[in-house]
């Protein structure tokens, strides 16, 4: 049986690893990028290659041109294809500052991996997409015709929409990105590759430790209407609905997995 490939940036840990466990559940091949050794996470590997699927890691810094093409070269090296794109990857600012005080390399850093690196990794995977001379052949030997369908997503966070003055870098970060999603979503539509958004909210991660504190806090007061942390496992079946075809009709669509954070309140 030929199972779809997936390339997951950020996909060993935090929300990408959810995404990673997720995916695997379905059954595909995982193709899992970051940036640490692949020493530091065989530990990740070995626990989802127990649940029965091919995984390989790919080191490379996406934010990067040349560590972008070498990560898709090798991903098609050792699969022959990518069927599935979730660009994952993205941090915060190592040093969170109002506004006022931001510094222009911290913004250059934090749009190299959160925007540039995604928008331009597409590029070159909707090329690879593009370039197979028979989608049918390519895919005979596929669970379903859903399972089969190339598919992007893109995860960004509530705070493409919602502005914090001490992580503006962030922010424009994840709006630029959720723009791109639909410029993405605009281009392949032709070519029959959905594109969506998910749009992840207060989720539990290593990311989210250094606030952990003052969002128990905003939780316990009702700042969501779902009074929980979200988990990677949310935002990964998301994910999973999406790559299986259960949102048909549906691309360019954003999926917003925040507990209820953004529904507007009196």
């Amino acid at each position: 049986m030929i199972h779809p490939v997936a390339l997951i940036t950020g996909g060993t840990r935090g929300i990408g690893l959810g995404i990673a466990k997720a995916l695997a559940g379905e059954s595909c091949t995982l193709a899992l990028n970051g940036v640490r050794p692949e020493t530091e996470v065989t530990h990740v590997l070995d626990m989802l290659r127990g649940r029965g699927v091919d995984v390989q890691y790919f080191p490379a810094d996406i934010s990067m041109a040349e560590e972008r093409q070498r990560l898709v070269d090798a991903v098609i090296e050792r699969f022959g294809r990518i069927n599935i794109l979730v660009n994952n990857a993205g941090r915060a600012p190592s040093d969170r500052r109002d506004i006022l005080d931001a510094t222009p390399q911290s913004f250059r850093d934090l749009l190299d991996t959160n925007l540039v690196g995604p928008y331009f990794l597409t590029q070159l995977v909707a090329r690879h997409m593009l370039s197979r001379d028979s989608w049918s052949d390519a895919f005979a030997g596929f669970e379903s015709a859903a399972s089969a369908q190339h598919t992007i997503v893109f995860v960004t966070s509530v705070s493409a929409e919602l502005a914090s003055v001490n992580r503006g870098e962030y922010c424009v970060s994840k709006a630029g990105l959720s723009m791109a999603a639909r410029l993405w979503a605009v281009r392949l539509a032709e070519y029959g590759i959905p594109v969506y958004e998910v749009r992840p909210g207060i989720i539990r991660t290593d990311m989210t430790v250094p606030v952990r504190e003052k969002y128990e806090r905003l939780i316990a007061d009702g700042l969501t209407l779902e009074p929980r942390w979200g988990t990677p496992d949310d935002v990964g079946r998301v994910v999973a609905a999406l790559v299986r075809g259960d949102l048909p009709y549906a691309t360019g669509s954003v999926l917003t997995i925040d507990g209820g954070l953004t529904v507007p309140r009196l």
